[in-house]
């Protein structure tokens, strides 16, 4: 079986939104917690395999994946393919010096997860970070794929979940987990703010998320936390009430319509149409001059904030761009 990787970056709308932030905030809270009660020291490199069952799952991995992300190796005995990965896995763990935690998981003794995960064969990798589950690949894979999946699951971790692993002490004894820090971690000066925009969200008043992002920015203009949470609430409070059918109908009835042309963009980006949100614009730039132009310009450029800088299809669009005004 070849091995099959996730994508990263994936699409964006509101359930995605939300899970992430709501998914940072607790693992901040996790982590905070984990303080207070003593935990969080330097770990031995021999924690950073272990061996998980339908028991310990909750808090081998689903609490400990608040502070490190964690990889999950289903395997069994009778597996050839797992007894070629599952080296190369603890290896890499101990390499990667606690930048991810490896559970591994004997499917024959734990039937349940591996029907709650989806598992159709073995070996199967998958990672949790902040309580989110993710597929990773399955089958066996080359030790070089595996380290461009791992690189872009550690980069995710650290970047919309500041996730920055376990510290690792050669000294300290297995199972041990070090001495506790001396004092909490301080809060950061944006972070109920922060918090009061996820609120906002879950209650679905995404003009109070819009407002409480644009206060961060007031006093911290370059903050990407909230950039990238207004970008994405100011897109969803547009679309919010609209007819998908009726945006669509005028778009497609009025190609030299700009509004309507950037109504439906929004719907598209959306509705994970990243591509076609991208493409409807560079076009209508293309056949537009003076201010609707302008305004079709600024409204692409909103989108690439919301899908994010480094995403390739952002770098594609925006090469598309400038071919289009130049």
């Amino acid at each position: 079986m070849q091995p099959r990787n996730m994508s990263m970056s994936g699409v964006v709308d509101l359930a995605a939104v939300k899970a992430a932030q709501e998914a940072k905030t607790k693992a901040e809270q996790a982590r905070a917690e984990a303080v207070r009660q003593g935990g969080g020291g330097a770990v031995s490199p021999a924690d950073l395999v272990i061996d998980v069952d339908e028991a310990g799952f909750e808090s081998d991995i689903l609490q400990r994946s608040a502070e490190v992300p964690v990889v999950i190796d289903f395997w069994a005995e009778w597996c050839e393919p797992c007894k070629q990965l599952s080296p190369v896995l603890e290896r890499l763990a101990v390499e990667y010096n606690g930048r991810f935690l490896l559970a591994k998981i004997d499917v024959d003794a734990n039937q349940m997860l591996m029907q709650q995960f989806g598992i159709q064969g073995i070996p199967a990798v998958f990672a949790v970070v902040a309580g989110q589950a993710l597929p990773l690949f399955q089958g066996a894979a080359g030790e070089a794929q595996i380290r461009q999946t791992l690189d872009q699951l550690v980069q995710v971790a650290e970047e919309r979940f500041g996730l920055t692993g376990l510290t690792v002490d050669p000294d300290a004894a297995p199972g041990g987990g070090g001495a506790a820090p001396e004092a909490e971690e301080p809060v950061g000066p944006y972070d109920a703010l922060l918090e009061a925009a996820v609120q906002a969200l879950d209650a679905g008043d995404l003009g109070g998320a819009i407002q409480a992002y644009k206060n961060v920015l007031t006093d911290d203009p370059g903050n990407p936390e909230a950039q990238l949470g207004l970008a994405q609430a100011e897109l969803l409070h547009r679309v919010q009430g609209l007819d998908p059918q009726q945006v669509r109908a005028n778009a497609a009835g009025n190609p030299k319509d700009v509004e309507a042309q950037i109504t439906a963009a929004d719907l598209d980006l959306v509705g994970g149409h990243v591509e076609d949100a991208f493409g409807r614009l560079i076009e209508t730039v293309g056949r537009t001059a003076g201010d609707d132009r302008d305004a079709v310009r600024v409204r692409l450029l909103e989108l690439f904030e919301v899908v994010g800088a480094d995403d390739p299809r952002v770098v594609a669009a925006r090469r598309a761009l400038a071919r289009a005004l130049f």
